[in-house]
C-alpha cells in the first residue's frame, strides 16, 4: 500500500465519520481517562460513559477507588460487559497506582501494561489521549485496515506495526478515533462495506 493513497483514504474516512464521544475522550483528568478506557473494553461507549460518571461521583480519584468495596463497584458498573472482572481490575489497578506511583498514572507503555486490566489496546488509547504517538487496534481498526489492505496480518500487534510503517508518526494517535467513529456511525456491514469500496478506489 502506498502511503499517499492510505493518507487520502484516511482523510476521506475522517470526513465521513461520526462525531460521537468515545469512552476515553473528554474526561477531566488522567485517572478518569484510564479507568474509563479499562471499562470500555467490549462495551458500548455510551454505556461506559454513563456508568463512569456515576463511578467518579463516588470515587473521584485513585486513592478513593483503591479503598473501594468491590461489591459496591460491581453495583455501579453492572450495566457494562464483564463488570465482575472489571470491578476487581479497576480497584486493583488503583491499589497498584497508589503503591507504586503515589496515585499518578505512568506515561510509559511498559509500565501501563503491568497495571491490572490494562492491555496493549488500553495502554495505546490512553497514551494517544495524552499526546503520545500510539495506535490502538480494536475491532474497528482491525476490520477497516484489513478491508483497505493497509495490512495483511490477522494479529492485532502486527496490524499495529504495519500501520506504524504505513502512516507518518504524527498520524498515529488519530487513526483509532477516526476509524472507530466511522465504524460506530456505519454499524450496518453492508453500508460500511459500500463506503469502504468507494474509498478503496482512491488513487493518487
Amino acid at each position: 500500500m502506498n502511503q499517499k493513497i492510505a493518507l487520502k483514504q484516511l482523510y476521506k474516512i475522517n470526513k465521513l465519520k461520526g462525531n460521537m464521544r468515545l469512552a476515553a475522550e473528554d474526561w477531566k483528568d488522567e485517572y478518569e481517562t484510564l479507568i474509563a478506557t479499562i471499562l470500555s473494553a467490549r462495551s458500548l461507549d455510551e454505556t461506559t460513559i454513563k456508568v463512569c460518571k456515576l463511578l467518579f461521583e463516588k470515587y473521584p480519584d485513585v486513592k478513593s477507588l483503591s479503598h473501594a468495596d468491590i461489591e459496591d463497584v460491581k453495583k455501579i458498573i453492572k450495566p457494562i460487559n464483564f463488570y465482575k472482572n472489571k470491578s476487581k481490575n479497576i480497584v486493583n489497578c488503583a491499589e497498584v497506582l497508589m503503591e507504586k506511583y503515589y496515585g499518578n498514572i505512568p506515561k510509559e507503555y511498559a509500565k501501563l501494561i503491568e497495571l491490572p486490566g490494562v492491555g496493549n489496546k488500553t495502554a495505546n488509547v490512553f497514551l494517544s489521549e495524552y499526546g503520545k504517538n500510539a495506535i490502538a487496534v480494536d475491532t474497528h481498526v482491525y476490520y477497516i485496515s484489513k478491508y483497505l489492505e493497509w495490512t495483511k496480518s490477522n494479529h492485532p500487534e502486527k496490524v499495529e506495526n504495519d500501520l506504524k510503517k504505513l502512516f507518518p508518526e504524527n498520524y498515529w494517535s488519530k487513526i483509532n478515533p477516526i476509524l472507530v467513529k466511522f465504524g460506530k456511525k456505519y454499524r450496518s456491514k453492508k453500508e460500511k462495506n459500500k463506503l469502504l469500496d468507494e474509498i478503496k478506489k482512491i488513487k493518487f
